[in-house]
């Protein structure tokens, strides 16, 4: 769904409401609210479900107080003024839900105390009246308000706090970015709250964020096998807005698949809330390589986060999709590497995080598929994560990024790189910002994606001017002879070797430093035989 219209001019902010950190705060005690009734994986659809309810009910509002201060409807007689206002058309020409009277949340903020069958039904029958009215979310939002195990005065104090956040009415800032803030923040406190189980829908920012920064996916077709909570989808469009603007969103098409019944509904949701159109991840969940939905994609963009060492999957040793060997059914990395492969378009690019044994594993055949992959040229550049990126996993990562064509490509002036790989260790990057999690800052997502388009010589780096050269301990630019000399193991740390340690212009010259640390340690000699000395005189006079 492409974005929403700013406000007209004129909306100034709501009192109470300042700025998007108190709705968060709002809507975090809403899911307290609910946290001793439920586990979290329940509760996060409970609360993100009433959220986009909370929102589109909003948005609807806006735009009724936008097409209720025409002063050309003023001219009109009542009856018809009221058919005008409730004319669906009018919203959904401007890309807003329809939403029915009685799933406004002003009709549920003032009903439900009272409504027949209470809250829980109240809010089944509003998430069912927007899913009918609006065909993009059919099957998506959540009807799981109305059951025995809900308790329905925890539910009611749970609407009363949601009356209190409002996504319209901040200024010039679209309903779409406040409550897109919101989302994303919820999922970051649902995965930290979730643990383990989290990986499923969560991939944290800023790894996110790297995997675009370095594929720069501008335009074309993005795809995600296993797009969890659509966060690959949601930086791509991000980037394509800070780098091109608003009106170039639309310029990338995505394309996903997701095996979670749950986790593809928040997806939709955040596709939706975010201007995105929520029709690419397909109208029903289901297992990438049991039942791949898009067998005839070809993108150009591939970004993932595939669960690390998956050894419970559909595997079928005649899928043609196994180009480069068998992956064995004890793990499914090279099972997602090859599917990723197979849907890369004649220039594709891909990003994939997988864990650690990937770059070496020899199980099973695993070597030789890694060997096949880099010696069709197809391996661009490996990175070596730092511990901590992960929360919800303690599992070490790097990051595989992979490409179809490594030739200048014609007008795109590329440096030509066939027979290279570049290897990237940012073990030592990051900053802690707990005990427990480790962030990448701008700077460092800046240095590991400047390195690599360097590298490939592309636009960004000829606009500011970056020119590629091999630093040791940080980056090395192998050839595919060095890499089979390794054994194709891809472990960065056996390229680009140690450090040079930083020369002091201070530091004491090596020729007198040495001659006067000889000094040093001969007059410790000369001492400690005069106390040696010392002491048998003493030990002869007390035999005397």
């Amino acid at each position: 769904m492409p974005p929403r219209k700013r406000a007209t001019a004129g909306q100034g902010e709501l009192p109470g409401i300042s700025s998007t950190k108190e709705i968060q705060d709002i809507l975090w005690k809403a899911a307290d609210k609910l946290r001793g009734s439920m586990d979290a994986a329940q509760y996060k659809e409970f609360v993100l479900g009433l959220v986009f309810l909370k929102y589109v009910s909003d948005a609807f509002a806006e735009r009724r107080t936008q097409l209720a201060a025409d002063p050309e409807l003023a001219e009109i007689p009542e009856h018809r003024r009221t058919a005008f206002l409730e004319d669906k058309d009018e919203y959904t020409e401007q890309n807003v839900f329809w939403v029915p009277p009685t799933a406004r949340w002003d009709y549920i903020a003032a009903n439900a105390a009272s409504a027949e069958g209470g809250v829980g039904k109240l809010l089944d029958d509003a998430m069912d009246e927007v899913m009918k009215a609006n065909k993009v979310l059919t099957g998506v939002l959540p009807k799981i308000f109305n059951r025995d195990n809900v308790d329905q005065n925890r539910l009611k104090d749970l609407v009363d706090l949601i009356s209190d956040a409002r996504f319209t009415g901040h200024g010039d800032r679209p309903a779409q970015d406040v409550l897109g803030e919101v989302y994303e923040y919820f999922l970051e406190r649902f995965a930290r709250a979730e643990g383990k189980r989290a990986g499923e829908f969560y991939t944290p920012a800023s790894v996110v964020k790297l995997l675009v920064e370095v594929l720069e996916p501008y335009e074309g077709r993005v795809y995600d096998p296993c797009c969890g909570s659509g966060g690959m989808f949601v930086q791509s469009g991000k980037f394509v807005e800070r780098r091109r603007g608003r009106d170039h969103t639309h310029d990338i098409a995505i394309y996903g698949q997701e095996a979670n019944e749950r986790t593809w509904r928040l997806a939709k949701m955040n596709l939706a809330i975010h201007g995105m159109d929520p029709k690419g991840i397909g109208d029903r969940w289901a297992d990438t390589f049991a039942d791949d939905k898009l067998p005839d994609l070809r993108a150009d963009f591939v970004m993932a986060n595939p669960p690390f060492n998956m050894s419970v999957w559909e595997r079928k040793t005649d899928d043609p999709r196994w180009k480069f060997g068998v992956p064995p059914q004890s793990n499914a990395n090279y099972a997602w590497l090859q599917h990723i492969v197979s849907k890369l378009g004649d220039r594709g690019s891909a990003g994939v995080v997988l864990s650690n044994g990937s770059m070496s594993s020899k199980q099973s055949g695993e070597g030789e598929i890694r060997a096949a992959l880099v010696e069709a040229d197809l391996v661009a550049c490996m990175v070596a994560l730092p511990g901590n990126l992960f929360r919800t996993t303690a599992i070490p990562a790097c990051l595989w990024f992979l490409t179809k064509d490594k030739t200048p490509q014609g007008a795109n002036a590329l440096t030509d790189r066939r027979g290279e790989v570049l290897f990237i260790d940012a073990r030592t990057m990051g900053t802690m910002v707990d005990r427990t999690e480790r962030v990448f800052t701008d700077e460092d997502l800046a240095k590991i994606s400047d390195t690599y388009h360097a590298w490939r010589g592309t636009k960004s780096a000829r606009d500011k001017k970056l020119s590629y050269e091999d630093v040791p301990g940080f980056c090395y630019s192998a050839t595919l002879q060095e890499i089979a000399k390794h054994d194709h193991v891809l472990t960065p740390g056996r390229y680009v070797g140690a450090a040079e340690p930083e020369e002091d212009p201070n530091a004491e010259p090596v020729e007198e430093r040495i001659a006067r640390l000889t000094k040093e340690l001969f007059a410790h000699f000369d001492e400690s035989a005069r106390l040696e000395a010392v002491v048998r005189e003493q030990l002869g006079r007390i035999d005397g």
